[in-house]
């Protein structure tokens, strides 16, 4: 009875396999056979189709050959997980601890010769012969068939690159492929064999055009030779007049350094000298490609820059206005009047002029005028202006309570019912702008036989250009229009190219001043 620890299994897939029955019943004159079938091969022709090796290498293997002894292996084939499908027991796992480590040998094989030779008498004699009581036959079990299928199958596994046992499934499989590598190891081989039969072929056909190449070759290296050598002569011959030649060459350099020498010292004094009236004609030209510059620089023409547009004013780029056809952003129109009241500031600052009951306020898109209305006591007119911000912007201090209206020189354009008191701020405030213009162009009407009389009283002898006792302005503003026209949007924005003219004429009534402060400032530099 089969146990689990004598059941073998294939060392491939390791799943249990059954014996055949020709392995049970071999006899040792098979068992030789199988032997010597996987033995080493003839080295005759295994060294036949290879290469020759060293021979070194070729005595290191002879030598080990020569001692080879029997191996030592170690056969353990792990059960199946699930052993309780064998029905194995433990006792048999004990029976078989002492084969984990066995040394295979050729009689450990075969029968023994006791067993033999009994078994050969017993069958001389005959049953009736015996004279005695029969000896028992031994018992042959299936785990001594077992034991000596695997001692055949370690010797079978030493002898080959492949354990022992394996199914038939992957026997198949083995067998295929190692044909795989048996058609690519001839393929090799015809390979090998077709590129040695080329340089065989190759070097019995050499010879003949080597010998012919080397004797053309030693031709041309005499011929080379010879050359050489009379190239050589040359060379010498050269050598000696190059010395003659760098002797008259020393002599030669020695005179033209002395004159180099003394060109060079006259260079340098003429370069010097050069250099110098350069540089003192650049600074002048310079000097005074600069103050003609700045006599020609008008700070005020670069700053606030007025012009025109088609229909529309302009200033620094930034149109005043909008029409139908052409509807300017708000942003863009707030701009400009910021830029408008700034000059409008600033002109009233270099002319020291102080506002009558207004105060600018220059913000940008968001620029405001504040309307001071004094209840009690108007603000003193006599007291001077302490600081430039009053000289601009008007005495904040000159009555502690006035009443301040803020009217705003900026709009939205937005037409909802919310907006109607910004609206009227903003044409508050445009009134409000043509008030203060009006106001600096008073001043400068006043101002100006006073300052014609204080410069015909210095003596200069320079040519002034006076201002006529006429109006300063083209247009003549009258509370909320300028020139006739009414600078007002009102409620609908309706009448737009009125706006837009007036916003022009506003912008050329700066213009006039601004050129009149440009002229001020010039004949104070004079």
């Amino acid at each position: 009875m089969a146990t689990a620890s004598s059941t073998l299994y294939c060392q491939i897939c390791r799943q249990p396999i059954r014996l055949d029955g020709t392995i049970k019943q071999l006899n040792p004159a098979a068992l030789d056979v199988l032997i010597g079938s996987t033995g080493k091969p003839q080295r005759g022709a295994a060294s036949a189709s290879r290469l020759a090796y060293p021979q070194e290498r070729r005595a290191r293997y002879d030598r080990v050959t020569a001692q080879a002894v029997s191996p030592i292996h170690k056969r353990t084939i792990p059960p199946p997980l699930d052993e309780s499908t064998f029905g194995g027991s433990r006792g048999d796992a004990q029976l078989k601890a002492d084969m984990s480590f066995i040394e295979i040998t050729q009689s450990q094989v075969d029968l023994p010769l006791g067993d033999q030779t009994e078994q050969k008498s017993l069958d001389a004699v005959g049953p009736h012969e015996t004279n005695g009581p029969h000896p028992e036959p031994r018992q042959h079990t299936l785990a001594d068939d077992i034991s000596k299928a695997e001692r055949l199958f370690s010797i079978l596994s030493s002898h080959s690159d492949v354990d022992h046992p394996i199914c038939t499934e992957c026997t198949a499989i083995l067998i295929n492929g190692l044909k795989a590598r048996m058609n690519n190891a001839t393929k090799e081989r015809d390979a090998y064999a077709f590129f040695l039969k080329n340089i065989q072929q190759h070097n019995l056909s050499a010879p003949s055009k080597d010998a012919q190449s080397l004797r053309a070759r030693k031709a041309n290296a005499e011929s080379a030779y010879q050359k050489l050598l009379h190239v050589e002569r040359e060379v010498e011959q050269t050598k000696v007049d190059i010395a003659q030649l760098n002797e008259e060459i020393r002599a030669l350099e020695s005179s033209e350094e002395a004159f180099w020498l003394l060109r060079n010292s006259l260079d340098e004094q003429l370069h010097d000298a050069t250099i110098q009236l350069n540089t003192l004609q650049q600074s002048f030209s310079h000097d005074h490609r600069r103050l003609e510059r700045l006599q020609r620089t008008n700070v005020f023409n670069d700053t606030f820059c007025v012009g025109h547009d088609g229909s529309f004013g302009t200033i620094n780029g930034l149109r005043l206005g909008r029409l139908p056809n052409n509807n300017v952003e708000w942003g863009e129109i707030n701009a400009a009047w910021g830029q408008t009241l700034l000059l409008l500031a600033t002109v009233a600052e270099r002319l020291k002029y102080v506002f009558q009951g207004y105060r600018l306020k220059p913000q940008g898109s968001i620029s405001r005028i504040e309307k001071l209305d004094y209840l009690q006591q108007p603000p003193d007119q006599t007291r001077p202006p302490t600081t430039a911000r009053e000289r601009v912007l008007g005495p904040s201090t000159a009555n502690p309570e006035p009443k301040v209206t803020v009217l705003d020189l900026f709009s939205s354009g937005e037409m909802a019912i919310g907006r109607v008191l910004n609206h009227r701020k903003f044409d508050n405030g445009m009134v409000a702008f043509l008030d203060c213009l009006s106001q600096v162009a008073k001043f400068v009407e006043r101002s100006a036989p006073d300052e014609q009389t204080n410069k015909a009283s210095s003596q200069r002898m320079t040519t002034v250009r006076t201002t006529p006792k006429q109006p300063v302005l083209p247009y003549v503003i009258d509370n909320d229009k300028i020139g006739g026209i009414s600078i007002k949007l009102g409620m609908g924005f309706g009448d737009a190219e009125s706006f837009t003219r007036a916003c022009k004429y506003v912008l050329t009534c700066c213009k006039f001043l601004l050129a009149y402060v440009s002229n001020l400032e010039n004949q104070r530099n004079v």
